[in-house]
């Protein structure tokens, strides 16, 4: 039994959703087993060869219409899959960046052309997304990249630096934001859909040392005039890449608060079964009135948290979400999942921070939340501008 017990939203009482669970479920007991985890963060990525057991499994691209080989899924389905990979501590494994913030891209923009090249690939997994945005000298400040690309007959030229990228080390196809004007600010920004294997100048850097999240490859990425061809330009307009970036953004930041709801409930259920059992001074941790303070602070918590997820996540399949609500959710969600994870582990005692114990695990991935996507801060900014009349 859940520690955190809500009534099933309406919008997720589907029985779909239910069997699409079962089946996720089945495939992690099967693929990302503690032992496979922790090979995942030994080898620094999760192999692509998992990815398209993935694909076969019926995982990927959720979003992807028919036509090109998906299923055409709403993000019910989305949220599903980052519930169920969140319970069994497998959120190292980046399909909901692949299948919920990078497929979006090319299923809303992408041009007939590019979306029969690249989806289907997208769908079996052998295609690998990632998004390329963070730069050393702009993070969160997207107008503040550097990456160029010029236009030079019928290819780009594009020159510059990635890094903190998710899924950089393998993916096959990643989505780059670059200048083609870069004196136009957001209006000079524009995406491009790099296929790795077929441009010269392209190259990965390191996989780069975390702390946390160990398992998720994150990389940096170097372009050295490298020529992209013009049919790549995503959606075939220069300079509307920063506008396509603000209007996915909102669902972004809804992946990163579901991944985020998802450990923290799996945290406090992990919790709450290791202090039942664990015994002190005679008695089980459990009855004692401390953690049974603590554990109520944090069962409020995580439940206030998946009240107002669930009322976005229902704002955003209507399409009335707005980037202030979403920034809230983002923001919010992430510190009580900081705050949750590192009450359990203090309830683990000791042990709490031996890395064989997942929740050791957790308190380091959960870090990193409160950090991409848009740093909380900047999220905080973003409320903030909506007060202003």
């Amino acid at each position: 039994m859940s520690a955190v017990q809500i009534a099933v939203p309406a919008f997720m009482d589907d029985e779909s959703l239910s069997m699409f669970a079962a089946s996720v479920a089945h495939f992690l007991e099967d693929e990302a087993s503690p032992a496979q985890t922790a090979k995942w963060r030994e080898d620094g990525f999760v192999h692509p060869d998992l990815w398209k057991k993935a694909g076969a499994a019926g995982l990927l691209g959720l979003s992807v219409p028919e036509e090109y080989g998906g299923v055409g899924a709403d993000f019910r389905f989305d949220v599903v899959l980052m519930e169920q990979l969140g319970f069994k501590h497998a959120l190292n494994f980046a399909i909901p960046l692949h299948n919920a913030v990078v497929a979006p891209y090319i299923v809303s923009y992408g041009t007939e052309t590019q979306k029969r090249r690249w989806l289907p690939g997208v769908v079996t997994g052998d295609t690998i997304l990632a998004v390329a945005m963070s730069e050393p000298a702009a993070g969160s400040d997207l107008q503040g990249m550097r990456t160029t690309a010029v236009k030079d007959g019928d290819e780009y030229i594009i020159n510059g630096q990635k890094t903190f990228i998710s899924n950089g080390a393998h993916a096959s196809l990643i989505i780059v934001a670059a200048k083609t004007d870069p004196v136009a600010g957001g209006r000079g920004i524009s995406l491009f859909g790099v296929e790795t294997d077929k441009v010269e100048g392209f190259t990965r850097g390191r996989l780069l040392d975390k702390m946390g999240q160990e398992g998720r490859d994150t990389a940096e990425l170097f372009f050295s005039d490298m020529r992209v061809p013009a049919e790549n330009l995503l959606g075939g307009v220069e300079g509307a890449g920063f506008a396509m970036l603000m209007e996915k953004l909102p669902q972004e930041r809804l992946v990163i608060a579901w991944q985020a709801m998802a450990m923290m409930e799996t945290a406090l259920n992990l919790t709450v079964e290791y202090v039942s059992e664990r015994k002190a001074f005679g008695k089980a941790v459990m009855d004692f009135q401390n953690t049974q303070f603590k554990l109520a602070e944090a069962k409020t918590l995580a439940t206030v948290a998946k009240v107002f997820l669930n009322h976005c996540t229902e704002q955003l399949l209507a399409g009335t979400l707005d980037a202030a609500t979403a920034s809230m959710a983002k923001y919010w969600i992430t510190e009580a999942q900081a705050k949750v994870i590192d009450e359990c582990l203090q309830l683990f005692g000791g042990y709490g921070y031996m890395n064989e114990y997942p929740i050791a695990e957790m308190y380091k991935d959960a870090r990193a939340y409160r950090i991409y996507g848009g740093a909380n801060e900047i999220m905080k900014l973003l409320i903030a501008r909506s007060l202003k009349q």
